[in-house]
């Protein structure tokens, strides 16, 4: 029985030391980052791309809204609380969608900005808000997520549709958030029609056109895409973008 004891501790440390030094090679070789990052949406995928991320060892970060989800419910009720638990255990970064999914129509004459709601009391209708009622729009979030998890969000928010106007992005910025896009590239196209936009020209155009530095965006879930985007494209991209030597981290950017 000892002689067996010591040959399985053996064999776990070789083991150990096998695996910390792949991670070790495959950071050396790790030239470029990208940034995978996920808008709520419907929630359809939304255990698909955790069981994704968690396969590939790559940690991600998510913009939460308050949204309708295709279970009925919506995406900050506690019906969702044990999965944004288990994201942030898993070390997953996470930012304000707006709590009503606002969408940002245009400046308005007084310094408020004009936006149309998606979800709650005023879904629908096109609302003035000037800063104060905007930033408790994005505040919202994190405070829900400080209820359901305990922890608060990393100081960041995106816009819904990345509809922006540089008041808006100051009125966030003055409210302690900073904006966070996309790039060009990183548009994965998940809402587009699975007709006109298959989901092998999705993966094949991300995975030679994402350059490094370049943020994603993609949904954990769309009402409109009748071919899912996950896991179609999502965990073969991954594969690629390591293929390619990219490395994959969360938001916001660290400074050099």
């Amino acid at each position: 029985m000892c002689v067996n004891s010591a040959l399985a501790r053996l064999t776990a440390l070789v083991l150990l030391a096998t695996f910390s030094s792949l991670a070790i090679s495959q950071e050396a070789h790790c030239k470029k980052t990208v940034y995978l990052t996920f808008d709520t949406g419907n929630m359809s995928v939304a255990q698909t791309v955790a069981d994704i991320l968690n396969r590939q060892n790559i940690k991600a970060t998510f913009f939460l809204a308050n949204e309708k989800t295709s279970r009925g419910d919506f995406s900050l009720d506690d019906s969702w609380k044990s999965y944004w638990q288990d994201r942030l255990r898993e070390g997953h970064h996470f930012g304000s969608h707006t709590y009503d999914h606002l969408y940002f129509i245009k400046d308005g004459p007084s310094g408020e900005i004009l936006a149309k709601p998606q979800f709650g009391p005023k879904a629908g209708l096109a609302t003035f808000y000037k800063e104060a009622s905007y930033c408790r729009e994005i505040r919202r979030v994190d405070e829900r997520f400080q209820e359901l998890t305990g922890s608060g969000l990393q100081k960041i928010w995106r816009a819904p549709g990345g509809k922006t106007s540089p008041r808006s992005i100051r009125m966030g910025s003055q409210c302690g958030y900073q904006h966070i896009g996309w790039n060009p590239a990183g548009f994965l196209g998940d809402e587009l029609s699975s007709q006109t936009h298959p989901s092998k020209m999705l993966l094949d155009r991300a995975s030679s056109q994402l350059q490094d530095g370049d943020i994603t965006m993609a949904h954990l879930g769309i009402w409109s895409r009748k071919d899912p985007w996950a896991p179609a494209v999502l965990e073969q991209l991954i594969i690629n973008l390591k293929g390619r030597g990219f490395c994959f981290a969360t938001l916001p950017k660290q400074s050099k």
